[in-house]
């Protein structure tokens, strides 16, 4: 019996991290142990793709050729399909490695390569295809993006400082399954066709096919080129010890799993949500946003023309305070308050505070209140 019991805790425990040059070997040789039908080897050589929603690509070129595009918008519309995501990041990481978010691969590119990258990637169509198509590039790409929402609800609540890193890492997590199915015909049918909670699904991966579909999706970040804290985070997102990325990808996994109706262990919410600095009523809040919970703002793509002190002044112009008030809290004299906002107009190209609060907030420019 203690030998039975030892066999199944390393069963069911959290595989270790694998480095770049075992990683995907290691994988194959234990699933060919036991399952050589499956063929996970091939998969991972044919898994080169996968598809971009076809309005997503036509969205991206669309703005990739507008006269004056923005940047914001280009990194949201990448940023909203895997696929996207993924031909991104694998060429502004071709070599180095070192680009870990879709920001800095925006900058590292150029504009004609990007629009070659959407050009280029395979796209699909919920409408095209016959009735009865594979559909696993959709629920793929809902529970993805479902997934980095919630991360990116829970990032702002903890204010993350990785937040960039941490929306590649939550859209790309499940990755690893669309290997498995290459090399398991049967394994949504399989995996997905009972009621399980996440948790219970991993152990049952680890079970029948000895991998599960993070430390698979893990493997084939790295295979990408992409940077080992990408690679990690997804390896790592159903480890009961996760930290950093991974615990905030962890618990955005289950929360999205939540928001779409599935079972979710209660006790695993708790413990993955202390793990981020989360504690129940914060959580409690979080669960109230879903499933579309709202952004505080938008993303400060671009960098911010404003002092660190005309932040503040105008973050507290935009609650109300008078020009008095903000002397005050600022222990400034209200000439200066009033110097302070001369220069925020004219760095925004503002005629009132109220056009300045508007440009700022949209470009989420705002300080912290």
């Amino acid at each position: 019996m203690p030998e039975t019991r030892e066999r199944s805790q390393r069963c069911h425990a959290a595989p270790p991290p694998l480095s770049p040059d075992h990683a995907i070997g290691s994988v194959v040789r234990r699933q060919r142990e036991l399952f050589p039908r499956h063929r996970l080897a091939e998969a991972f050589e044919t898994f080169d793709a996968f598809p971009a929603l076809s309005q997503s690509r036509d969205r991206l070129l669309g703005l990739l050729r507008a006269d004056e595009p923005s940047k914001a918008a280009i990194v949201e519309a990448i940023e909203s399909d895997v696929a996207l995501t993924i031909g991104v990041m694998r060429e502004a990481n071709r070599g180095a490695g070192r680009i870990d978010d879709v920001v800095k691969a925006v900058d590292a590119l150029a504009p004609e390569t990007l629009v070659r990258i959407a050009e280029g990637a395979p796209t699909f169509d919920f409408f095209d295809g016959p009735a009865g198509r594979d559909r696993a590039p959709e629920h793929l790409r809902l529970h993805a993006i479902a997934t980095q929402r919630a991360a990116d609800r829970v990032a702002r609540e903890v204010r993350y400082k990785h937040h960039d890193r941490l929306m590649v890492a939550a859209l790309l997590h499940d990755i690893g399954k669309q290997v498995l199915a290459e090399a398991y015909p049967r394994y949504h049918e399989g995996f997905d066709g009972e009621a399980r909670t996440p948790e219970e699904r991993v152990r049952s991966e680890r079970r029948e096919l000895v991998v599960d579909h993070a430390l698979v999706g893990g493997a084939l970040a790295r295979r990408w080129g992409l940077p080992d804290s990408i690679a990690t985070a997804i390896e790592r997102h159903h480890s009961e010890e996760a930290r950093g990325d991974a615990a905030f990808v962890r618990l955005a996994d289950l929360l999205a799993h939540f928001a779409q109706g599935d079972r979710v262990a209660p006790t695993a919410l708790l413990r993955t949500g202390a793990a981020v600095g989360l504690g129940p009523a914060e959580l409690r809040a979080v669960l109230r946003d879903l499933p579309y919970p709202d952004a505080d703002g938008p993303r400060a793509v671009d960098p911010c023309p404003l002092t660190s002190r005309e932040a503040q002044v105008l973050t507290h112009l935009a609650s109300g305070s008078s020009y008095n008030d903000i002397a005050a809290k600022l222990e400034l004299l209200t000439s200066t308050v009033r110097t302070h906002l001369a220069s925020i107009y004219r760095k925004l190209g503002a005629v009132d505070r109220a056009q300045a609060v508007l440009i700022a907030t949209r470009r989420g420019w705002l300080a912290p209140r």
